[in-house]
């Protein structure tokens, strides 16, 4: 199975465009959200290098954002890069554990091999990556059972829809909009 950029972008963008005026947009070396601005009248979510599976965690995040967080550069959050310590790093597994899940779910649906990202290479603290992996399954079950934020189950049906049974591009985005319901703004 291909896993092309150019099918995810048309996923996200052919779901969300108009709706939430939101594009998926291939970035440099760091990912990055930013709201509509002078420069564009499109939201834009930023993924690193052209990576798929960074598109799919991004998408996770924007995925989470309430209305008021998807004005807010980068959501409004804070991130330490890479050298964090133990207090530093158990913060980020926290914040990371729903985009995560999600991207899990959205892994699947694509027919991808989901990783962890624990993102602390080079930190003092000891890494406990099959711990946090099940805290991302726990999160991902979770979510199964009590159902996925709105924008994320429209994406995750389109994604299936398109990977998983091989329907066209116009089939799994009619699939997805059949899921997404607009949120009040």
């Amino acid at each position: 199975m291909t896993h092309r950029l150019e099918d995810i972008i048309a996923l996200f963008d052919g779901l969300f465009e108009e709706t939430y005026r939101t594009r998926l947009v291939r970035g440099g070396d760091e990912p990055l959200y930013l709201p509509a601005d002078a420069e564009s009248p499109w939201h834009r979510v930023i993924f690193a290098r052209g990576f798929f599976t960074s598109a799919l965690h991004e998408i996770s995040h924007w995925c989470i954002a309430g209305a008021r967080r998807r004005e807010l550069e980068d959501y409004g959050y804070w991130y330490l890069p890479d050298g964090r310590d133990a207090d530093q790093q158990g913060d980020f597994e926290a914040v990371e554990v729903a985009p995560q899940a999600l991207e899990l779910l959205f892994s699947r649906a694509c027919g991808l091999r989901f990783h962890v990202s624990v993102d602390n290479l080079d930190g003092d603290a000891e890494v406990d990556r099959d711990a946090f992996h099940a805290k991302v399954e726990a999160r991902a079950r979770r979510y199964l059972s009590e159902g996925l934020p709105l924008r994320a189950e429209a994406l995750r049906t389109a994604l299936a829809t398109f990977y998983r049974d091989g329907a066209a591009l116009d089939e799994a985005l009619a699939a997805g909009r059949d899921r997404l319901q607009v949120e009040p703004a």
